[in-house]
């Protein structure tokens, strides 16, 4: 008994030490957790969702879930060769393009009207605390914090792994010029030496005039934030970008709910959506959009053309590797929505009619 005692204290004080590590980031305190208790959205100690929302489906478990994502045997979750990609030059970009470069999952860059805009870049080979973990598909890692230009707006949506990476970021820190996150994010950048001017933390329903005619609006999204075990200390959310040329919404990561057609009817149309697709699955069906549900949020929304993002770098889900991209690229078929998906590191315009190749079925 004395021994297990002793092997469970050095277990418990190993995790506690683990979790000190400066990747996990902060807790909000002081005059951040007193904003954010007047929140509306922050009730019983936590941010919460607009609507009910279970981690789980009704009638799964915690432990079927880890089972089947542990024991599956499905060996199409990775893909079986190298993922096709390329490389642009973003430090050599035409100042007068409008373009998007997707770096596979939910990280990407914006070059519009002038500003040079990044969405949660993870660039690590994992998106995970550990390194054994969640790695990242060979040919999908091909660029370096050393690859980009200075960075006028970082928006993060939420603080997970996937979207929120301490190595990028610290290594992006002095190239970027503000940070525009939700309620609480913010502990983490401070804690990582970012200066509390750069940072523009936002509830839901908020508006942030930036510079030349670009302002952002954020907006709710159906989700949960967390980087250990304390869970929904900062908030998850999306953000309505105009430009002076354009109106873009830049989406985290959310469950289907009545807030797409909310956001469509009041800031709606829009001439591009990204949208999460990938990771899904009907055991977490509250908290990930399935395909289906990806091509009704975007129609909710009103947008022209579609982006599909958070897949094709990462197994964070028991689907076959490339069945987010197929799916949505059949359901498309029959929707005036224009669907944009290049291969990751290719320089794509906004304004796109081209018909993409699905480069996805090189392994079918």
């Amino acid at each position: 008994m004395t021994i297990f005692i002793v092997i469970l204290v050095l277990l418990v004080a190993s995790l506690y030490v683990f979790l000190q590590q400066e990747q996990f980031g902060k807790r909000p305190s002081g005059a951040r957790l007193a904003r954010i208790k007047n929140s509306p959205n922050f009730k019983n100690n936590s941010f919460q969702n607009l609507s009910f929302t279970p981690d789980l489906t009704e009638g799964v478990s915690m432990f079927s879930v880890l089972k089947e994502f542990l024991f599956n045997k499905n060996e199409f979750k990775k893909p079986s060769q190298v993922i096709p990609s390329t490389k642009t030059n973003l430090k050599e970009l035409n100042p007068e393009e409008n373009i998007v470069v997707w770096f596979g999952h939910s990280s990407y860059f914006i070059q519009i009207d002038g500003k040079k805009i990044l969405v949660d870049p993870v660039l690590s080979p994992t998106a995970s605390p550990v390194s054994f973990t969640t790695k990242a598909f060979e040919g999908t890692n091909i660029y370096t914090t050393d690859d980009f230009p200075e960075i006028d707006y970082l928006f993060i949506s939420h603080d997970h792994w996937d979207h929120l990476d301490y190595q990028t970021i610290k290594k992006l820190k002095p190239k970027i010029q503000k940070v525009i996150t939700g309620l609480g994010t913010g502990a983490h950048f401070e804690h990582w030496g970012f200066d509390t001017q750069l940072i523009l933390e936002k509830d839901w329903h908020e508006t942030v005039t930036l510079e030349d005619g670009f302002i952002v609006n954020t907006v709710p999204a159906r989700h949960f934030s967390g980087r250990s075990f304390k869970r929904n200390k900062a908030l998850w959310l999306s953000f309505v970008l105009q430009t002076p040329s354009f109106k873009i919404f830049i989406g985290g990561d959310s469950g289907y709910d009545t807030h797409f057609a909310e956001i469509g009817k009041q800031f709606g149309p829009f001439d591009l959506a990204f949208l999460e697709n990938g990771q899904y699955d009907k055991s977490w069906k509250y908290i990930h959009m399935m395909p289906e549900e990806v091509l009704q949020a975007a129609t909710d929304l009103k947008t022209k053309a579609l982006f599909p993002v958070h897949s094709s770098k990462f197994t964070l889900a028991n689907h076959n590797w490339e069945e987010p991209l197929s799916k949505i690229s059949e359901l498309a078929q029959s929707s005036e929505i224009q669907l944009i998906t290049p291969i990751i590191g290719e320089k794509t315009d906004i304004n796109t009619k081209k018909i993409f190749v699905k480069w996805w079925e090189f392994s079918i």
